[in-house]
């Protein structure tokens, strides 16, 4: 168990889920947290993350730092996302190693199932068949983080859990318009297309896939759950275990920000993994389940993206 006065790093705490997790150790008055900017420290230079566990000598972290995008950064990117996502994490879960950190947590990401991976998926389908293509990298770099942390563990009795959100969203999103996650995506769209009096959108594929989302905050708390309630070498999914089909989605989320106008949908276009529900029973088992319903966590996702403008334009 953390400790209020323990030493906590967040590594990414910039981004989305790095600075849930920030908010959700203030709120439970966790009142010693590290945070570096990538400025400040460059996670993939072996040295600096060296010199800097050597001199802060965290208790705790949270390795929620990485490259993210969706599915045109991925496929344009590869060799980017896989080295920038695998010598990060290396670095990180390495010098944690070497300075006797108590206990780190990885933050993965759904896309490390297989494509076809029996649904809802189960942390135990790992490596069991092929990746998605379009992600792949991002998916290998991801495998390789919780692999090391299961590694150690196993040589070493280090106490590394990893855990594998599904889709996020909500405050901190990435709304850019090529390098930005489906939801965000589509906030962006729908609230151009209102204020511009657009007759209609197009969206990609033809609307079928099905995909879960998770608040944030969700995440966060699950984050700090499992911190002080869990230890072992398999992941723990966090999710809702509920899902939707994309053409579902588009229409909440053209209601939320009040586009009134005709949604269609480019055929030509990728649409991605059919299928993406994350088993959490694991989680539930646990003592744990999420709070904030999808339509709930769409409008404040819309408040954050109408009172932050600096994000659309990442």
């Amino acid at each position: 168990m953390m400790e209020k006065t323990s030493k906590i790093y967040v590594a990414g705490h910039r981004g989305m889920v790095g600075s849930a997790i920030v908010r959700e150790l203030q709120r439970q008055g966790y009142v010693n947290i590290i945070t570096r900017t990538h400025k400040e420290l460059d996670l993939t230079r072996q040295d600096a993350v060296e010199a800097f566990f050597a001199q802060e000598k965290p208790e705790y972290v949270f390795l929620a730092a990485a490259k993210v995008g969706g599915i045109i950064a991925n496929q344009n990117a590869l060799a980017d996302f896989m080295y920038q996502n695998m010598i990060l994490e290396m670095n990180v879960i390495h010098a944690a190693w070497q300075n006797g950190c108590k206990k780190l947590e990885f933050l993965g990401s759904s896309c490390i199932y297989p494509r076809m991976a029996p649904q809802p998926m189960q942390e135990s389908c790992l490596l069991t068949s092929e990746l998605e293509k379009t992600n792949e990298a991002y998916a290998l770099a991801k495998i390789s983080g919780l692999k090391y942390c299961e590694f150690l563990n196993r040589q070493y009795g280090t106490d590394y859990i990893s855990v594998m959100p599904t889709n996020l969203y909500g405050p901190n999103d990435n709304y850019h318009p090529e390098h930005s996650h489906v939801l965000p995506a589509l906030i962006r769209r729908f609230h151009e297309a209102k204020e511009s009096g657009a007759e209609s959108v197009t969206c990609w594929g033809d609307g079928s896939p099905l995909r879960e989302f998770l608040y944030v905050d969700d995440l966060a708390n699950l984050c700090v759950f499992l911190m002080n309630h869990y230890s072992g070498n398999e992941t723990v999914n966090a999710g809702t275990g509920k899902e939707l089909t994309i053409k579902q989605l588009t229409e909440l989320v053209a209601n939320v920000v009040g586009y009134k106008g005709r949604i269609e949908w480019d055929t030509t276009r990728p649409n991605g993994t059919p299928r993406k529900l994350l088993d959490v029973s694991k989680a539930t088992a646990l003592g744990w389940t999420y709070k904030t319903e999808l339509e709930d966590g769409i409008r404040l996702a819309y408040e954050d993206f109408l009172h932050n403008p600096i994000r659309a334009e990442r």
